[in-house]
């Protein structure tokens, strides 16, 4: 069964440009086709896009794992859970409303570098460039180069303006004439390069962080459940995904091994589990105290990035110098995940961000009304 994806360019027709309420209504649109694939149970609709459609974006789900491993389909459609919790029209237009957005299209061009971590990562962004009204110009991580382009020909059939909004690039960026600003995500020495190639540009650079858990010790089991899907969605690989906690002293740590058992098909993986079998002769050839429920590490370590299949955590004994420890850090920070600390997200939901939760804490909305 063939997919509909491109990546080719589309001609400009400057007699129509498209408004905001299309704009938005598309997308309203586009989410209610992709609901039928939050869940490998089916839940087909009779959305008008199902003909040509549904068949081609079920395969590509399906088989994402094949381009690249990590890609299950259970976080494929993850993925597409999150994004369709964005693509609701009471929420688009309360979101757009805070921001100065162009009511027609404009012929502002905005390059987005993606990263590749985790399936669609970069959909954010393109939701911002397009429903701001701009050209968006998408390079593609080489990890995650087909869901995004299968979700631009979705649009494309919508409404055929996005042909003249969206197109991709497989070669480097110039910055030559092709773009007018720019927003890349990538590792630390990546964010260097792009900081110096980019810095004539209107730009957005992003880096690496990570995000921790504070546990106070009064966790019910149903939060630290809910905790464990913060740390194991995407086999942890998200900047979202919490990597360190922060317990009281005294904590027995070994109780979240206990409170996660369901979590365990992680290592049926084979990817997770070699990392897991890696890191593990390390810590035995080392002797370096850990814990080891089969498909997770703990180790006791001051670094907050801590590499798949394993969790570092810290005993603390003021949690107010961990407040502040973690505010001198922010850059490093993506969000941190608790009860009753300020803009702490609860339990289970790191993954989970609403439109305003900006990468970064960088509001991508403002910076592109400001291109008007």
């Amino acid at each position: 069964m063939q997919t509909y994806y491109s990546t080719y360019p589309y001609f400009f027709n400057t007699k129509y440009k498209m408004n905001i309420s299309e704009r938005i209504e598309a997308f309203v649109s586009l989410g209610q086709f992709l609901e039928q694939f939050e869940t490998a149970k089916t839940n087909k609709s009779n959305h008008h896009l199902n003909e040509r459609f549904y068949i081609g974006f079920n395969n590509l789900i399906e088989n994402a794992h094949i381009e690249n491993a990590w890609f299950t389909p259970d976080h494929v459609r993850a993925s597409i859970q999150g994004i369709c919790s964005f693509l609701e029209k009471k929420k688009l237009k309360g979101w757009t409303n805070h921001y100065q957005i162009a009511e027609k299209t404009t012929d502002k061009r905005v390059a987005v570098i993606m990263a590749g971590n985790i399936p669609m990562v970069g959909f954010h962004d393109m939701l911002c460039v397009l429903i701001s009204g701009h050209q968006f110009i998408g390079k593609l991580s080489s990890k995650d180069n087909r869901l995004l382009n299968f979700i631009a020909e979705l649009l494309r059939e919508l409404n055929p303006e996005f042909g003249n909004l969206i197109s991709f690039k497989n070669e480097q960026l110039s910055g030559q004439k092709d773009f007018d600003a720019i927003i890349a995500t990538g590792s630390n020495n990546s964010a260097r390069y792009f900081e110096a190639y980019f810095s004539k540009y209107p730009h957005i650079i992003r880096r690496n962080r990570n995000s921790v858990a504070i546990l106070t010790g009064k966790e019910s089991k149903d939060e630290l459940f809910k905790l464990g899907q913060d740390v194991f969605l995407y086999f942890g690989l998200g900047c979202r995904n919490v990597s360190k906690l922060y317990v009281p002293e005294n904590y027995d740590i070994t109780q979240v091994l206990d409170v996660w058992q369901d979590y365990a098909s992680s290592a049926d993986h084979n990817k997770y589990a070699n990392n897991h079998d890696y890191q593990r002769s390390l810590y035995l050839m080392n002797a370096v105290k850990h814990y080891d429920n089969g498909f997770l590490l703990l180790k006791e370590d001051m670094a907050i990035a801590s590499p798949i299949s394993v969790l570092y955590y810290e005993h603390y004994q003021d949690i107010d110098r961990i407040k502040q420890e973690l505010k001198a850090n922010e850059e490093n920070i993506q969000c941190i995940v608790g009860n009753d600390f300020e803009n702490a997200i609860p339990f289970g939901k790191a993954q989970q961000p609403d439109l305003n939760d900006y990468a970064d804490n960088v509001d991508t909305m403002a910076f592109l009304s400001q291109l008007n």
